[in-house]
């Protein structure tokens, strides 16, 4: 994610503009999202103490984000929300993994700590909101060429259409969203509450 990170200045150092940087960082963006896959397996098999559940969840919709959407809609590549939610989630990678890092060497910087459960209440509904408009901007282009929809008659006979789909996927946001965001609020207080306790006891 730091590769991704120093991709995006670069970029926009050299143009000069933060408009299409995409195509800067689409190649490591993929691999490194895709590979996140193995987070599900790692809570699955007790590796990480993480809830599976929400893991797979957040894992399995940016990868979706990233191939069934903004590689396969190429016309949104250039949308400037593409890049709310890579710089969303490029912060938000490189302080978690940060974070464990510091934690398996024993050696934890209370800054570190503080950004991993604070600069989440920004950087959340900013890569959310990305994602969404995305999608959002991928509908006409998805509507028009019918990508990934597969109409009656057939032998199978079996219709999927991708832009109701897409629809759905952004309806299931309004309820899910909540739930995680408060999760992590939860999470926030419980752990910064105990972290200034044990100061003071100290």
């Amino acid at each position: 994610w730091l590769v991704i990170a120093v991709g995006l200045v670069r970029a926009y150092l050299a143009k000069g503009s933060y408009h299409s940087l995409y195509y800067s960082i689409e190649k490591p963006l993929k691999f490194f999202q895709t590979g996140a896959l193995l987070e599900i397996l790692h809570c699955a098999f007790g590796i990480v103490p993480s809830s599976v559940v929400l893991t797979a969840f957040q894992v399995m919709s940016r990868v979706f984000l990233t191939w069934a959407v903004t590689h396969s809609v190429k016309e949104v590549q250039t949308e400037d929300c593409v890049l709310l939610f890579v710089v969303a989630w490029t912060i938000t990678e490189i302080i978690r993994y940060s974070f464990y890092t510091f934690s398996l060497l024993n050696h934890l910087p209370y800054l570190i700590k503080w950004a991993r459960y604070t600069l989440f209440i920004v950087l959340y509904p900013m890569g959310v909101s990305g994602e969404l408009l995305t999608i959002y901007a991928a509908l006409p282009f998805v509507r028009q060429s019918g990508l990934y929809s597969i109409s009656l008659p057939n032998k199978y006979n079996f219709s999927f259409d991708y832009y109701t789909f897409l629809i759905l996927v952004m309806i299931s946001y309004i309820p899910i969203f909540p739930q995680l965001y408060f999760h992590m609020l939860h999470q926030r207080r419980k752990v910064l509450s105990h972290t200034e306790e044990h100061k003071k006891s100290e």
